[in-house]
């Protein structure tokens, strides 16, 4: 999950997690005994579901759950982690620069802000928001024939049929619901939806 030379940086990253992550209330401090299995490696497996080289934005990134991740496992990504709240992306900014990573951008943002201003081939979120609602955020910022990959529970398919109406309107394909990380317990699941050309239909 973690190649040559990146687990140290993802190590230091949970380190930041467990100290200043609680601290700052960026974190919870009932996570720090499950950073490992349920959110470093639980977000590293999206990497799985990601082409390489491409851009992604990571949307209510939050502690950096799974953009940091996934900034850290996978170097060839150019990430963006866009976060409306100050400390937050004070945090984030400041791991960023710490671990040296050169293919991390921390936005200050509403997603909506930056909607036709930017585009992303990936846009991730997690704990963000329901499907029906995440996608009027998340859609606008993928480019044409990119996808959404939204990290949901067992609840995912609750959430398709919730969300119809949206991505429907959005001109979206028919979310899909994905399990990576098949080694985890539990793995990951992910809800992706891609983004149609203007025009193409199916």
């Amino acid at each position: 999950m973690f190649g040559s030379g990146r687990l140290r940086l993802a190590e230091q990253y949970a380190a930041w997690l467990a100290g200043e992550g609680v601290v700052r209330g960026v974190i919870g401090p009932r996570e720090v005994p499950r950073l490992w299995d349920r959110h470093l490696l639980g977000c590293a497996v999206v990497s799985e579901a990601v082409s390489e080289d491409v851009s992604v934005a990571d949307v209510g990134s939050g502690a950096g759950l799974p953009g940091l991740v996934l900034a850290i496992a996978r170097p060839d990504l150019t990430v963006t982690l866009i976060e409306p709240l100050l400390r937050r992306t004070t945090f984030l900014q400041e791991v960023v620069d710490d671990l040296g990573l050169t293919n991390v951008e921390v936005v200050r943002a509403r997603a909506e802000e930056l909607h036709g201003q930017r585009t992303f081939d990936v846009v991730t979120s997690r704990a963000v928001a329901a499907l029906d609602k995440l996608l009027g955020w998340c859609v606008p910022l993928t480019a044409p024939d990119g996808a959404v990959l939204a990290m949901k529970g067992g609840r995912a398919a609750e959430e398709i049929a919730a969300a119809t109406k949206a991505w429907r309107r959005l001109q979206c394909t028919e979310p899909e619901v994905l399990t990576v990380g098949a080694a985890l317990e539990p793995p990951t699941t992910l809800v992706r939806v891609v983004r149609r050309r203007h025009g193409v239909r199916g």
